[in-house]
């Protein structure tokens, strides 16, 4: 990445407070409150042999007592070579309490493994998530997939380029996808994060979401924190100019002031006031999921 840093190991202000020894996301997890009437309906579900390739699934509890519910797969940062779906499920709480049934997946991280391996992760497990969300209330015709930083590098990776889903044998499975303070276009590789998990690619371009914008892609929705000096909001401008460039459905919003740890962080019921971001995601997946399910 030349013009921006990227994943810099910073501990962002909405958790500055908080103990530094702790994840500056992953501290929300043990702190209050929670999004109430939701519950984790599964844990350690594999879509794989690695003991990494592991999801949970989160719904409310509402769940089971009417239509099946649209599905979303979340995907944490994490600079792709740290994070736990175990300290994200406060994040995955506050979709579902919005009326999703919602799975956190990890996925292999550097340097365990190199591009593409994690983005393979990501594809099976979404893919494994559709075979199971009828068990537990989902409508896996109604899927969406979303994530923040290196986590919705990830998910736009697995919707714009057709490979992924298509060597999982679910070419047409994802329907809407979400990306937060995501990097999207970051060539060449210079900070130590992008060298180490893309360096040894052939072709450097195949690494970038830029790349695959298409105009037949599922709807995108992106956002970004004016204040995100990890990866800058550029990211976020680029891909949607390039999508709606090429007549594909995308739909960006900037957030003032916000950091790369604040926009996720809203999700929380702590910093929620800061920015509607939460409301926004879900108001987009309604509102692309439902049209799926009405035939729109």
């Amino acid at each position: 990445m030349t013009r921006r840093g990227l994943f810099a190991p910073a501990l962002g202000a909405v958790v500055a407070s908080v103990a530094a020894a702790c994840s500056p996301l992953g501290v929300l997890n043990a702190v209050g409150p929670r999004d109430p009437g939701v519950r984790r309906v599964a844990r350690d579900l594999d879509y794989g042999e690695d003991p990494r390739q592991r999801f949970d699934i989160y719904a409310p509890g509402s769940a089971g007592r009417g239509s099946p519910l649209p599905v979303l797969v979340f995907f944490y940062g994490g600079g792709w070579d740290s994070g736990s779906k175990d300290l994200y499920g406060w994040a995955a709480q506050a979709l579902a309490a919005r009326g999703f049934v919602v799975a956190i997946a990890d996925y292999r991280l550097v340097p365990e493994v190199l591009f593409p391996d994690f983005i393979e992760d990501a594809a099976a497990a979404t893919a494994r998530v559709a075979e199971v969300a009828a068990q537990y209330s989902g409508d896996p015709a109604r899927l969406g997939v979303l994530g923040h930083s290196a986590g919705a590098h990830l998910a736009m990776m697995i919707t714009l380029d057709r490979r992924y889903m298509a060597a999982v044998g679910q070419p047409d499975l994802i329907k809407a996808a979400a990306g937060l303070a995501g990097p999207y276009d970051f060539l060449p590789f210079d900070v130590a994060s992008s060298i180490n998990a893309f360096g040894q690619a052939p072709d450097p371009e195949q690494t970038q979401p830029l790349h695959f914008a298409r105009a037949d892609a599922p709807p995108l929705w992106l956002g970004h924190g004016t204040a995100d000096v990890i990866v800058h909001e550029e990211d976020t401008r680029l891909l949607e100019a390039r999508m709606l460039e090429l007549g594909g459905r995308c739909e960006a919003k900037l957030y003032p002031g916000l950091s790369h740890e604040d926009l996720i962080a809203t999700f929380s019921p702590l910093f929620r006031k800061k920015a509607p971001v939460l409301a926004d995601v879900s108001g987009f997946f309604h509102h692309r999921l439902g049209q799926v399910a009405g035939g729109g």
